[in-house]
């Protein structure tokens, strides 16, 4: 059982930034590739960020250059550093292993891009 416990989502101006904190309760070296994922209110969760065990990343096209996913395999967290946020990244903001596992989500971190 993996408990994942994201957070620092919060209320942000258009162009402002945000970094988000992923903590697990076990070895995300182990479990490998992670990834951050959202869902805005009336749409289906969709994939943002992923970071191999190694670091390579990859991103979703809206996202491309103004967010950053990074790890610290050693405090078992994942990170999303996002700038120049749009109103439209506007949704709950999760973490997970990619490909996603059922019995990891956890509540997610609100984000709100709003003047």
């Amino acid at each position: 059982q993996v408990q994942l416990v994201e957070s620092g989502g919060g209320l942000v101006h258009p162009g402002g930034s945000l970094r988000l904190s992923c903590a697990a309760s076990r070895s995300i070296f182990i479990i490998g590739t992670m990834g951050w994922y959202r869902q805005a209110p009336g749409n289906q969760r969709e994939l943002v960020a992923v970071i191999t065990r190694g670091g390579i990343t990859n991103y979703t096209e809206s996202v491309k250059g103004r967010f950053t996913i990074s790890r610290n395999n050693g405090k078992n967290t994942v990170y999303l550093q996002m700038d120049s946020l749009k109103p439209e990244d506007t949704a709950a903001y999760y973490c997970n292993a990619y490909p996603s596992r059922l019995d990891y989500w956890g509540q997610g971190t609100p984000v709100t891009v709003s003047s």
